[in-house]
């Protein structure tokens, strides 16, 4: 669900309000990023994948882990996995 502060832009609509000059001023605390217009020229807008809920048991020791690295631990597992798939996709390695 996302924030209430959140709100998505297509990406023909980020670079109208980029060519107007428009953007959203950050919050106090939130660094700026520098853009420069290369970035405008090599973007490409990206749909996130549809995602699944379930229950999975973990080995205590990999969760700790994961935890011990920090908010967002089950991104980083789904990260992790999405890696080995990708990596078993390729094929075995010679």
């Amino acid at each position: 669900m996302a924030r209430k502060d959140t709100r998505r832009y297509s990406l023909d609509e980020l670079k109208a309000m980029h060519e107007r000059g428009d953007y959203v001023a950050p919050k106090a605390d939130a660094p700026t990023p520098e853009i420069d217009e290369d970035f405008w020229e090599n973007a490409t807008e990206l749909m996130p994948s549809s995602r699944s809920s379930l229950h999975l048991r973990v080995d205590t020791d990999v969760l700790d882990w994961f935890e011990a690295q920090g908010k967002g631990r089950l991104t980083r597992m789904n990260a992790v996995s999405r890696s080995d798939v990708a990596d078993q996709k390729q094929g075995p390695r010679r």
